[in-house]
């Protein structure tokens, strides 16, 4: 059989690597097609992933004109790409895995969560066969959607599959036991960020400066832009793979980007999201500070104040325990995955176990 899956960023690639690996553990053939974006070809090259270039997108959001070229040079190369490959089944989102299936006449399997914005949903809904998403989704996307007890991020942070690497303190040349904050930076170029501010320059340093007097702050800039100059702050400069390790590790993250809030709220790490000029309700973020795992601030000076508290009272140990309590009951979507791509995305061919866990999106309602 063969599979041929969408990695568009950095987070589609922990999304299904562990999937992937599976599957061609069993002997069948997987082919990841990609853009070069951010480091998401990094992480293909590093976990060993079978891929193929399908264009380029950089961090800065593009004109609507190259966007519009952008698009159109990608999809030739997905059509071309696709047909060569003749997939069984097809995993992603958006229009470009509904294209590769459309032109293969191939099953199509989508992954979505509860990003803000129609695009994604309006565009692939009518070419899936099997939408998959948390149960805790606002949407309901018709007869095909089905939902599972979960995060999307359980794919790869499940205990069942991630053990934090004990090492990375020493990688981040740090002492031992020293405390260390992880805050990052959205560059804010994604269609579903259209019209939204994050943090300012202004706030971006204040937030630095008072952390810096608690513990070591490390900074990942999704722009790359940033000048570390006169900030008391260091970049962020492991390889993108060790990101999670170093989450896993942190006293606490912060963040203006929702997929980093989600992994560090599941391992356990005090976790702030600023949501800036973002009033989108996230079933996700909703559902983690039900759990007592994350928070969220629309008021600056709020969140920079409960990311001092937080840092100087050491909370770790308290949401290690949260999320023993709540995270090891939740489904392990890579297992969830890999049934479904060898059910060529027909859900009425899974086993009873897999089926078991996955429920009607409009039955839940």
């Amino acid at each position: 059989m063969r599979v041929l899956v969408f990695a568009n960023t950095p987070a589609h690639v922990h999304l299904y690597r562990h999937a992937v690996d599976h599957l061609a553990e069993a002997g069948h053939e997987v082919l990841v097609l990609t853009r070069e974006y951010a480091c998401t070809t990094d992480l293909l090259e590093f976990f060993g992933l079978p891929y193929r270039r399908y264009g380029t997108h950089e961090t800065r959001a593009p004109s609507k004109p190259q966007l519009a070229r952008e698009l159109g040079e990608q999809f030739g190369r997905i059509v071309w790409e696709a047909r060569r490959f003749d997939p069984d089944v097809v995993f992603g989102r958006g229009p470009y895995a509904a294209l590769a299936g459309t032109v293969t006449r191939t099953p199509v399997v989508l992954v979505l969560d509860d990003e803000p914005g129609d695009f994604n949903h309006t565009v692939s809904r009518p070419f899936a066969d099997c939408i998959l998403s948390p149960e805790v989704t606002r949407r309901d996307l018709g007869d095909d959607h089905y939902t599972f007890d979960g995060f999307k991020e359980c794919a790869y942070l499940h205990p069942d599959v991630f053990e934090a690497d004990r090492a990375i303190h020493e990688f981040l040349a740090l002492d031992p036991d020293e405390s260390y904050a992880l805050v990052r930076f959205n560059a804010m170029d994604a269609l579903h960020d259209a019209g939204i501010e994050g943090f300012s320059r202004d706030q971006r340093r204040d937030l630095l400066e008072r952390l810096s007097e608690h513990a070591t702050v490390f900074v990942s800039d999704e722009s790359g832009t940033m000048d570390f100059g006169d900030l008391p702050a260091r970049p962020y400069d492991l390889h993108p793979a060790l990101i999670h390790d170093a989450m896993a590790g942190a006293d606490l993250l912060v963040a203006d980007t929702g997929t980093m809030v989600n992994e560090a709220g599941l391992l356990g790490t005090p976790a702030l999201r600023y949501q800036g000029t973002d009033d989108h309700e996230y079933g996700e973020f909703s559902e983690l500070e039900r759990a007592g795992l994350a928070e969220q601030f629309d008021d600056y000076p709020a969140l920079c104040d409960r990311a001092v508290e937080l840092v100087r009272m050491d909370a770790t140990n308290h949401w290690q325990r949260r999320r023993q309590a709540y995270v090891g009951d939740l489904v392990n979507l890579t297992d969830l995955l890999v049934a479904v791509a060898e059910a060529r995305g027909d859900l009425a061919a899974l086993d009873s176990p897999a089926r078991g866990v996955l429920r009607p999106r409009s039955a839940g309602r």
